[in-house]
């Protein structure tokens, strides 16, 4: 009975307060991520940006929060009323769950109480939600299936825009998710597993023990998967699926209120994903660009991690941002072009490349 009730506090509730932790975490990272992504683009045309709301418009986000929240909530004549419901609903939650299997750094010490509530002692847990040891397949197939949540929006808004936005969301998705799982593959091979932990750990000692770096492997790899993860997460300079010039506003031309705002943070987590991905596979994870730690200890430690974790999620996510302000959209025939003609072959001949390195070091 004590082991039940020690696996009841250690297991569940440990995992419930980790969830809520990183879902109030991610969303108020969304909300100043958009917040940082205005600013930064009004930089770059020489504007202001927010400026209004709190200063230098720090506030702005609580105030379009609010916003939604109190916006009247249309439903569109002609819809399908539980699809186009359930559609945004999809969309987040598939946008949020690949984080659950997202390492965010290494191991955290701290006091626990043990079954009789009354003792304390020590307990180290890993700084993620669950380890699976086939966490990059699972969060592939996670986050391909999240293009439904787009398909029934537009198919249910009873909407020519809308339709034709999730129709080209689709056809997006196809022709880009195979680039990107096999830009990742020449990782797999030299890592040889399949668990984002494992990875990390094999890329300690510094940055020249990352996977971008290790013998000039997977540079090529990199700049397929950040390419492939743009068309996938929808953004400029391949957003088709909501092109404003040519659909309205494309698979959610005909939401409002907060479910139009849950597209957004849909949109959102699944750059944080894709972020923390590239940053795991190919950046070292939480590794310091130099071997061990500055200070030492069991809170040193693990600040240090989420530090060099966040600060190359940091530079990722900026990178999405300078390239929406700096690149036109593609033409939709150019992006299916370069998906299949270009991305494509380079990810096929990366893996050729990287066995053959693989197969002559192993030779010798």
């Amino acid at each position: 009975m004590d082991q039940l009730i020690d696996i009841l506090l250690h297991v569940v509730l440990l995992n419930m307060v980790k969830i809520l932790i990183l879902t109030n975490v991610v969303l108020l990272l969304v909300a100043y991520t958009v917040w940082l992504e205005r600013k930064a683009i009004a930089w770059m045309q020489n504007r202001n940006g927010p400026n209004r709301v709190g200063w230098q418009g720090l506030l702005q986000p609580i105030a379009d929060g609010a916003k939604f929240i109190l916006k009247e909530d249309l439903l569109p004549p002609g819809v399908n009323k539980p699809l186009f419901i359930m559609a945004p609903l999809i969309a987040v939650a598939l946008g949020l769950t690949p984080l659950a299997m997202i390492p965010f750094g290494g191991n955290v010490t701290f006091p626990w109480f043990d079954h009789s509530l009354t003792t304390f002692k020590s307990i180290t847990i890993p700084m993620q939600i669950t380890d699976v040891n086939v966490a990059v397949i699972l969060i592939l197939a996670i986050t391909s299936v999240g293009v439904y949540g787009i398909s029934l929006a537009g198919w249910s808004s009873n909407s020519k825009y809308s339709l034709l936005g999730s129709l080209r969301a689709c056809a997006q998705m196809i022709s880009y998710e195979l680039s990107l799982g096999l830009s990742l593959v020449g990782v797999l091979m030299v890592s040889g597993s399949l668990s984002l932990r494992t990875i990390v750990e094999h890329q300690d000692g510094g940055a020249w023990h990352w996977n971008l770096l290790r013998g000039g492997f997977q540079i090529l790899g990199f700049f397929l998967y950040l390419t492939a993860s743009y068309a996938e997460t929808n953004r400029i300079p391949f957003d088709l699926p909501e092109a404003e010039t040519e659909l309205v506003a494309g698979y959610h031309t005909e939401y409002s209120a907060m479910k139009f705002a849950m597209f957004f943070m849909a949109e959102y987590a699944n750059m944080f994903t894709a972020s923390s991905i590239a940053t795991l596979l190919f950046l070292g994870g939480w590794h310091a660009p130099y071997a061990g730690y500055l200070v030492n200890g069991q809170i040193a430690e693990p600040v240090q991690d989420l530090a060099w974790f966040g600060a190359k999620m940091f530079c990722l996510i900026f990178l999405y941002i300078w390239i929406r302000g700096t690149l036109p959209r593609f033409r939709y025939d150019q992006l299916m072009n370069f998906g299949w003609k270009v991305l494509l072959p380079l990810s096929l001949a990366n893996i050729i490349i990287t066995g053959g390195v693989l197969a002559f070091h192993w030779a010798k």
